[in-house]
């Protein structure tokens, strides 16, 4: 169990990053590390992939592309991004996760490196849809599945949306800071007499450099990261599994589902084509853009925190919906604004709100199933999320290159989110995991004790 006078939803970041406390047989010193060392590859990375969006749009059009062609590799980005981490994380338990971690940090870097040495359209292709770029700024490739599947194994059910949430808000800062660092950095060198093309690309090295250091941290990681094998005395005839789950194929296919969807919304204003609407729109530089991105980073990063406050009174399936709708409408107002002000105010406003649904959506998969399907969920739902989130972007760069249509992707990204909150409301708002069924026996039991509570 967690220290509660050392690690709680409501302390420091830094109590939770260097003391998380964990008093479970054979767990200790080490499983102590290895969570500060995860969170550490989750800032470096966040920080890379926030460093390197604002800028990978505007890289590919100074190398010529078009705006279709542009949106097309993102898709084919976020199409190899599928495959990377469907044969990671299905065989991550059986060959190991630091092997897989290590893995997904080479590819990150070799990617990194190919779009810094050539302007050839095919291999940076071939560069985007074999390694690991983030179009989006947030967590792509499988590093995230398998992170949570560690870390779910080690911290209690009670303490899970709350680790989640710090974990996303160390994500978000370390973007944010990534985004502004991007910004600022590409502004200074064009001051100092580099061309754009010249300027992206350092900061392009600079991602390869944190693929890097990802790996060395990841080889540094102790055996209790790999998955632990599972006693249980089962009573009915044992189900199969498959692709590593038995008992939650069916929530887990539902939950797929709906997360595809959301994605395939979310796809179409991701941060590099935000970044780009922004510049095309109003003329933003990239220093402004950074800047933007900066404050929006952060205001996600404090929205997932406030979410495992929220989540404790009214429930993760609620917070989730409740939060998410507000966000969505905000996101279809802000292409109709009539200056980069308000446009700027309202997309800020809506990032304040954007991420609660997100460690609370983690946490509610990792609750519903069985922990040794953990892993498999945690990757299937990702992957699903990642199959959703490809097509867009080809889809929106279409739409960027038409005039009449040039802020349609902010439209039908909040409706079809709004679609998704609907669905998901009505379909799991009666699937409660555990730590909220037991919360519930408890009002019960006291309300109806003889004795005061």
């Amino acid at each position: 169990m967690i220290n509660n006078h050392e690690a709680t939803g409501s302390g420091a970041a830094s109590k939770l990053f260097w003391n998380f406390k964990i008093k479970r047989p054979r767990l200790m010193k080490k499983s102590n590390r290895d969570i500060k060392l995860l969170f550490l590859t989750r800032i470096i990375r966040l920080f890379a992939y926030g460093f390197m969006s604002v800028i990978l749009v505007l890289l590919l059009a100074e190398t010529g592309l078009k705006d279709g062609k542009i949106g097309l590799i993102l898709t084919l980005t976020l199409a190899g991004d599928v495959f990377v981490s469907l044969w990671v994380t299905t065989v991550a338990d059986r060959i190991g996760r630091r092997k897989m971690l290590v893995l997904g940090a080479v590819l990150m870097a070799l990617s990194g490196l190919v779009f810094v040495v050539t302007n050839n359209p095919w291999l940076l292709t071939i560069a985007a849809i074999l390694g690991i770029i983030s179009p989006s700024g947030n967590e792509i490739g499988p590093f995230l599945s398998i992170e949570q599947a560690a870390l779910s194994h080690i911290i209690p059910d009670h303490k899970r949306t709350s680790a989640f949430g710090w974990y996303n808000f160390a994500g978000s800062f370390a973007t944010a800071i990534g985004a502004l660092t991007s910004g600022w950095l590409a502004k200074l060198l064009l001051l100092y007499s580099f061309t754009a093309l010249e300027s992206y690309r350092y900061i392009m090295l600079g991602y390869a450099i944190s693929g890097v250091m990802l790996i060395v941290i990841f080889l540094k990681l102790s055996a209790e990261v790999e998955s632990q094998p599972v006693t249980v005395e089962i009573e009915k005839p044992t189900i199969k599994p498959k692709m590593g789950l038995h008992q939650s194929k069916g929530i887990v296919a539902k939950l797929s589902a709906l997360f595809a969807l959301d994605a395939f919304a979310g796809g179409f204003v991701i941060q590099s084509i935000m970044a780009y609407w922004f510049h095309t729109k109003f003329g933003v530089d990239t220093g402004v853009l950074g800047s933007i991105f900066f404050g929006a980073n952060i205001l996600a990063g404090i929205s997932a925190l406030l979410a495992t406050n929220i989540a404790a009174r009214i429930g993760l399936i609620n917070t989730m919906v409740f939060t998410h709708i507000p966000s969505n409408i905000l996101l279809c107002l802000v292409p109709l604004m009539p200056n980069l002000g308000l446009a700027i105010a309202l997309l800020l406003l809506r990032y304040s709100i954007s991420q609660m649904d997100v460690p609370t959506r983690q946490s509610y998969t990792m609750a519903v199933v069985a922990p040794d399907e953990r892993t498999a969920a945690s990757g299937i739902t990702n992957i699903a999320r990642s199959i959703g989130a490809a097509a867009s972007p080809a889809l929106s760069g279409l739409l960027l290159a038409n005039p009449l249509f040039f802020s349609a992707p902010f439209f039908l990204a909040g409706g079809l989110k709004i679609i998704y909150d609907l669905f998901l409301y009505k379909m799991f708002l009666n699937v409660r995991p555990p730590e909220e069924n037991r919360l519930k026996k408890e009002v019960f039991d006291c309300i109806n004790a003889d004795e005061p509570c």
